[in-house]
Formats: C-alpha cells, sequence, structure tokens
C-alpha cells in the first residue's frame, strides 16, 4: 500500500456497481476496511456493501466531517443535493474525488463552500477484476500531491491515465462507455454464430476466446490495430469478404457517429 494512503479515512457517497468496485481494489491494495466509510441512500444497497466488505455506515455529513478521501459516486442527477449536504460538513484539506459522469470539477467546486480539491475521474467497469481504465483531471484547486494520491488510490483498478479536463467528454465517449460498445459486438457474433448454425455454447466460447486472444495480441504485441488487421486479412480471402462488408456498411463512421453522440450527452449531464 502507498504511504500516501496509509491510515487515511476514505469515505464513499454512493455505493453502487463503481462505487463497490473501487471498494474492494482499495481492500485488495491492502487498505483495511476500518478505514473505509459509505453512504449510501439505497438501504440494500448499503446492508449488502456492508456485509460483503465490513465498511461501516455513515451519514454525509459524518463522512464530510470525518475522512480524508471522499469518492463522490453518485448519479450525475444527485450529485447536486449531494453536494449540499455535503458542503456546510467538509473539513478543510478533504480530497474529493468525483466519478459522476459529465459533471465538471468547477460544477462541483461552485456548491462549495470552500476551497477543497476536486480531482475528476472516469473509470469503466472492467476495474471490477483490475483491468479497468480510468482517466483522472485535476480541478482549479488541486495540487500535483492530491493527483498523484488520486493515482495511488486507483492503481488496483488498472491503467489510470492523466489528461486536461476539456478532453473528459471524448473520455467518456471512448473508454468510460466503451465496455459496452464491445460487449454489443460480442453479442452480436454470438448470436451470427447461432444463425449459422453453431450451438449458443459454442458460439460463445469461440466469440469469447477470439476476443479476449486478440486483445491480449493487441496489447503484448506492441504492433497497432491496423497492422494486425492486416496480417490476418488473405487477399480475396474469408477475412477480407467480412470486412468489405464492414468497409460497405460504412462501420468506421458508425463508431465515430456513437462515440460522437456519447460525447454529446456527456456534454449535456455537465
Amino acid at each position: 500500500m502507498s504511504q500516501a494512503i496509509a491510515g487515511k479515512s476514505i469515505g464513499f457517497i454512493g455505493a453502487g456497481v463503481m462505487g463497490a468496485s473501487l471498494i474492494k481494489s482499495l481492500l485488495n491494495s491492502s487498505v483495511k476496511s476500518n478505514q473505509i466509510f459509505i453512504s449510501e441512500k439505497s438501504e440494500d444497497k448499503a446492508k449488502e456493501v456492508v456485509s460483503k466488505y465490513q465498511v461501516e455506515r455513515k451519514s454525509i455529513s459524518e463522512i464530510g466531517q470525518m475522512c480524508d478521501v471522499i469518492f463522490l459516486a453518485v448519479k450525475p442527477q444527485d450529485l447536486e443535493n449531494t453536494l449540499l449536504d455535503l458542503s456546510g460538513n467538509l473539513k478543510q484539506g478533504t480530497l474529493l474525488i468525483s466519478i459522476a459522469a459529465g459533471k465538471t470539477t468547477k460544477f462541483i467546486e461552485s456548491k462549495l463552500n470552500s476551497k477543497n480539491s476536486v480531482v475528476r475521474v472516469m473509470p469503466n467497469t472492467p476495474a471490477q477484476i483490475g483491468r479497468g481504465v480510468s482517466v483522472i483531471s485535476a480541478g482549479a484547486n488541486s495540487s500535483k500531491n492530491d493527483l498523484e494520491l488520486t493515482k495511488a488510490l486507483l492503481e488496483n483498478t488498472g491503467l489510470v491515465v492523466e489528461v486536461d479536463e476539456s478532453q473528459q467528454d471524448a473520455v467518456t465517449a471512448l473508454s468510460g462507455s466503451g465496455p459496452a460498445y464491445f460487449f454489443s459486438f460480442v453479442e452480436s457474433m454470438i448470436k451470427s454464430g447461432i444463425k449459422l448454425g453453431l450451438s449458443e455454447e459454442i458460439a460463445t466460447k469461440l466469440a469469447i476466446g477470439t476476443i479476449t486472444g486478440s486483445a491480449a495480441m493487441l496489447e503484448e504485441s506492441g504492433i497497432d490495430a491496423a497492422t494486425l488487421r492486416k496480417n490476418v486479412t488473405s487477399p480475396n480471402g474469408t477475412t477480407a469478404a467480412a470486412l468489405e462488408i464492414f468497409n460497405s456498411n460504412k462501420l468506421e463512421e458508425i463508431i465515430h457517429e456513437a462515440m460522437s453522440a456519447a460525447k454529446k450527452r456527456s456534454q449535456e449531464l455537465a
């Protein structure tokens, strides 16, 4: 465990899928359960997280008064009311880390009656298994130490990348929403395999094995995606026939249009 984290009390306002995933990753990095406190409006979710991870449930005001780091892990539409509850009970020097999609550090800072540091993070769901991507951006009051502490808190979730906050909506469209694009593509491969005569079990195994192997090859070979695609595409072969359908239906344009829609929605949530 990083010395920067040792002994710090860490609060989570919101303990849904991403909040719980971050709690799990912190406990896997040797943070102690007695360092973590949650505030969660859903009784069922709160009981589940408290039971599973042996953390303590507190009110928003208690977390504001006692925690050195607070993860804002509520839905974007719930963030403003959360900040209103928190603003009068936030101790000086507490670092706020927001994973609320689309919400800017400027928005969060404007709702606080303080100069607390705010760092914005766009994680993605593979963080649940330590293979995620988390992209962080500094707020107006954030120091280098605040960013280093944020990176240390997130390092067990997977890759951590720092960008200027102006790029966060594009990040949301690529890595934040990206797992869903990937899962949708795999769904379609499996359905097509079944239509072509394979059993669901075999189609699923083949699709997952192909996708995971290809991803590992892309990561480990050091070769770019375009070259790897060319290497597996023989002229006038089966792969070329399939890729021609993608090209004629303008797959690249479809993906760009989809990601642009995700970026626009992120901007609308600000």
